[in-house]
């Protein structure tokens, strides 16, 4: 990353930033925030584009966290690792959303198969950078009807079901486990 702070004139600091960008193929457009804003802004850009990327299994290991195949692990163990795991995950910066639908088994199977094997960016120094793994985010019609089911309130149903009136709600019930009110949270939201 290039060292800014040599450059005195905030305008020239924004152009190199703007540079630096576009030859990453990243388009970087004039702005209405304030200059320090947009110059912050630009940096955070430029720091998340130019990091190394990682699946959250290597930053496990590498932060000491040894992370054991599901079917090594017997039922006794097996919520004692996955809490350390999601902690582990959160003072990294990672956080869950929406598992309670999941068996503490599932839901562990669901990390180590899936989600700590996605490369990602973290910024573990800083903590208004929060990657967060929503368990039924990814938009396919298995997790809109998940999410209907044990998550979305009833206005949310509601407003669904006009918005979308092909779709097929399906019943509200109480999710199986109530683990989400005990995951770790950013201090962001």
């Amino acid at each position: 990353m290039i060292d800014f702070d040599d450059e005195p004139d905030q305008e020239k600091r924004i152009e190199i930033l703007r540079a630096e960008l576009q030859e990453l193929g990243e388009v970087s457009h004039e702005s209405d925030l304030p200059a320090d804003m947009e110059e912050q802004f630009l940096k955070h850009i430029l720091e998340f584009e130019t990091a190394e990327q990682l699946t959250l299994m290597q930053w496990l290991e590498n932060a000491g966290l040894d992370v054991p195949a599901p079917e090594e692990l017997t039922d006794n163990l097996l919520p004692a690792k996955l809490w350390e795991v999601i902690n582990r995950m959160a003072s990294l910066g990672a956080y869950l959303h929406n598992t309670n639908h999941l068996s503490d088994r599932e839901l562990y199977s669901y990390l180590y198969h899936d989600a700590l094997r996605e490369p990602t960016v973290l910024f573990p120094e800083n903590p208004g950078y929060v990657y967060g793994i929503d368990i039924v985010g990814s938009g396919s019609d298995e997790d809109i009807s998940l999410y209907m089911r044990y998550f979305a309130d009833e206005e949310y149903r509601q407003s669904w079901a006009k918005d979308f009136p092909d779709f097929v709600m399906p019943p509200r019930e109480v999710p199986p486990f109530d683990r989400d009110k005990d995951l770790p949270k950013s201090s962001f939201g």
